[in-house]
């Protein structure tokens, strides 16, 4: 097993992440099996309970070099493979007080797996000034020598920057950071983080982990990166497809950084350009429309002009009447709809919609999620959510709830046309809805976003950009293929759900 740690300098948010899943994609392209973790220096029994607008983080084991080495032999790909190369993303800032536990954990994991299978990349910052413009290496050298101070030597520094880097600025860095300039990698803006693989496969970057961690890596063509850059090619779009996501952390982005991406990856794949428009669930309320009439009205505005909606899951009891009041909307007006997850309501309603899970302690909030790769069972051969997975009898999707539709009223909703077509291998769950003589109306208990790829989009978020396009018809009607002039990416029959 050969391990990549991406450790991060100067700032925090720099794109060690983006850095990460560009080197496991790389990678992939040559025929290696790879996985991925990702580490931040937080430790809480349930974390997830937080609220996004402060630091979500998973649960980390005391044991963090066991655990790290059980976790990167578990198989990722379909064909059961054990993974070859591990790709770790240490969250934070090196130096803060937070991260010095797991640095001094990877300080010693370096010799328990020995040189020849350990490599650091860190990502550094050169800040370009505009008032002289002359690209800054002080912070990257600061951040270097703190990460050596704590007992590890980055094998590739790759910096971020607005332009590229200049060669005496590269030079400069090699020589002050003690490694060769090929060593010191430019990352500079571009214009998708599709890009990014391909600006680090042309400086290299496979070469020298071939070199370093002797990598069985043959010299023979890509089809993979072949497949990757033609699909940044098509960034530049023309068309364009509104969604509304309607939610209650949407005034920080990344909140929701898993279903927008999934977003980018279905509008990406009908070559359509996404815009999201961000309303507060709250915004849509009565009492907004009391108090601040004006914001009640512009994001009322904002849902009536998309082309559709998008409800991500969310706790509590703030902002879900908003959300009711948008659902109720699409529903009546028949605007494309996916609810992803579901939320929680008031426990002392009389009429009980959405009910504690009978193993959930109510009075409990951590580490009592139904959490997890889950099987839904598909009921009906009509269902569109299962025509998008390719008419399979089952998916296996990531969980992660605490409350579940009432059982009781199953009847009820299916004589008012909205069907549970998906359900639990026992059949007592509800996992997916879908509404009669909609054009697309899909409710699903999982969190579909955790499984799309810009390759391989998640089937209910691709039905939907379908759906507000226009194309989801002809789409179901050439057997779950899209039209040839959206090129050959998407030119197979169905977008399989990748199990991880």
């Amino acid at each position: 097993m050969k391990y990549i740690l991406v450790t991060g300098g100067v700032i925090s948010g720099i794109g060690k992440g983006i850095i990460a899943s560009s080197v496991g994609t790389i990678l992939k392209s040559c025929g290696l099996h790879v996985t991925a973790i990702k580490i931040d220096p937080y430790i809480n029994i349930d974390a997830g309970t937080f609220s996004p607008y402060e630091h979500v983080v998973p649960h980390i084991t005391d044991a963090i070099q066991e655990w790290v080495m059980k976790q990167a032999k578990v198989p990722v790909d379909d064909d059961g493979m054990e993974p070859q190369v591990c790709v770790i993303e240490l969250g934070g800032t090196v130096g803060d007080i937070e991260s010095m536990p797991f640095i001094e954990a990877f300080r010693q994991f370096q010799f328990t797996v020995k040189r020849e299978n350990f490599c650091n990349i860190h990502v550094s910052l050169v800040p370009q000034p505009s008032a002289t413009g002359e690209q800054k290496t002080k912070p990257t050298q600061n951040s270097v020598r703190e990460l050596r101070g704590l007992g590890l030597s980055p094998d590739l520094i790759m910096c971020r920057c607005t332009t590229p880097l200049e060669n005496s600025v590269k030079e400069k860095i090699s020589m002050f950071c003690h490694v060769e300039p090929e060593q010191v990698i430019c990352v500079h803006d571009v214009s998708s983080i599709y890009r990014v693989p391909l600006l680090l496969e042309d400086q290299g970057v496979v070469n020298y982990f071939c070199r370093r961690l002797d990598l069985p890596i043959e010299s023979r063509p890509r089809k993979m990166l072949t497949k990757w850059k033609e699909m940044s090619d098509r960034y530049r779009l023309l068309e364009q497809c509104s969604i509304a996501l309607v939610g209650k952390y949407t005034k920080f982005s990344d909140s929701y950084a898993s279903v927008i991406k999934a977003l980018e990856h279905s509008a990406l794949a009908i070559s359509h350009k996404l815009e999201v428009k961000y309303i507060d669930s709250a915004d849509l309320e009565p009492s907004t429309l009391q108090e601040e009439p004006v914001k009640y009205h512009e994001a009322w505005q904002k849902l009536c002009s998309a082309d559709g909606i998008l409800v991500p899951g969310g706790f509590g009891v703030r902002g879900t009447e908003g959300k009711i009041q948008a659902i109720s909307w699409a529903r009546k007006q028949k605007k494309p709809f996916l609810d992803a997850n579901s939320t929680e309501f008031d426990p002392e309603s009389k009429y009980p919609v959405v009910i504690d899970m009978p193993e959930h302690n109510p009075g409990q909030m951590g580490g009592t999620m139904r959490l997890g790769k889950r099987r839904t069972i598909f009921k009906t051969k009509s269902s569109i959510l299962r025509k998008l997975y390719g008419d399979t009898d089952y998916v296996e999707e990531r969980h992660r709830h605490r409350f579940e539709v009432n059982p009781e009223l199953k009847q009820h909703f299916e004589d008012k046309g909205l069907h549970f077509v998906g359900q639990d291998v026992e059949g007592e769950r509800m996992e997916v809805i879908e509404l009669e003589d909609h054009p697309y109306f899909v409710g699903v208990q999982y969190h579909p976003e955790f499984t799309s790829r810009p390759i391989k989009p998640s089937p209910p978020y691709f039905g939907l950009l379908l759906a507000a396009a226009g194309k989801l018809h002809s789409y179901l009607q050439r057997g779950c293929r899209l039209s040839p002039r959206y090129g050959p990416l998407q030119s197979h029959p169905s977008f399989g759900i990748r199990r991880v």
